[in-house]
């Protein structure tokens, strides 16, 4: 078994040719961080002109709004940012054979396959997302100690391990369908309840995108840690989401890769 410190390493040699590959095409580069940027303005003045109608949206003030909007887009930065790419080109492996080469790799498939490739646009944009967290924490007047932005910190991880866990569930209907086409379309919009508040959702809603599918929570908890500090049942949920999601990612993957054959069948 490939030890830890292995991992790191091709891991770290993957990081360093897509650093090299993103300054070879600096033009590309910069086009796709300001397509980034130019989305989460979007958001952002969305969210302004909502609120120069109304004081609150489901009890949460402004820049309450704007810090669950930059939780969430920092998620999903972080997602597009380092696995993003490698999954997404998973299932157009799978269908035309080149999957054999992720299979020929000195690791394990999903490992090799979800982080190929780190894409510079969507980690530069993370700076932008979390500087728009801190600015209204400010406006706020919030002051989070070193314990609440070290558990906020680990809170964002969880939620992008989550996003993770879906995508690779999704992607892996490759093994089992011939087209995937859509399927990242349909990722995103479930993943757009991700910057709703928990108590917008009423109902059905809630309980789809609360407890069957956890779109909100992984953007409500780590918000809620910054705006009223420690809730046990908020960690402990998404705690357990978290695992929850991972494991049964691994195992559709797994169970996918079994009905894997090849580009010589």
């Amino acid at each position: 078994m490939i030890s830890i410190s292995r991992y790191l390493q091709i891991w770290l040699a993957s990081a360093r040719y897509s650093l090299v590959r993103a300054t070879m095409f600096r033009g590309d580069l910069a086009i796709w961080a300001t397509v980034e940027l130019f989305w989460i303005s979007v958001n952002v003045v969305m969210v302004a002109v909502i609120y120069s109608h109304t004081p609150t949206v489901a009890g949460w003030s402004l820049y309450e709004m704007l810090i669950l909007v930059g939780t969430s887009m920092l998620i999903q930065r972080f997602l597009m940012g380092f696995f993003w790419s490698g999954i997404f080109e998973m299932g157009r492996n799978v269908r035309n054979g080149m999957f054999d080469f992720i299979l020929a790799q000195p690791g394990d498939p999903l490992f090799m396959a979800s982080t190929r490739k780190l894409e510079l646009d969507g980690l530069l944009n993370s700076v932008v997302a979390a500087g728009l967290v801190a600015y209204s924490a400010r406006k706020l007047g919030l002051h989070p100690g070193a314990a609440d932005l070290a558990l906020y910190a680990f809170m964002v991880a969880c939620g992008v391990v989550i996003h993770y866990s879906a995508l690779v569930m999704a992607m892996s209907l490759s093994f089992w369908v011939t087209s995937s086409q859509g399927v990242e379309g349909s990722y995103f919009t479930v993943m757009e309840f991700s910057r709703l508040p928990r108590e917008a959702l009423k109902g059905v809603a809630g309980v789809v995108f609360v407890w069957i599918i956890p779109a909100v929570v992984v953007s409500n908890a780590p918000a809620r840690e910054i705006l009223h500090g420690f809730e046990p049942e908020w960690a402990l949920g998404l705690c357990a989401a978290t695992v929850a999601w991972f494991l049964i990612a691994v195992y559709v993957f797994r169970r996918g890769l079994m009905r894997y054959t090849s580009a010589s069948s």
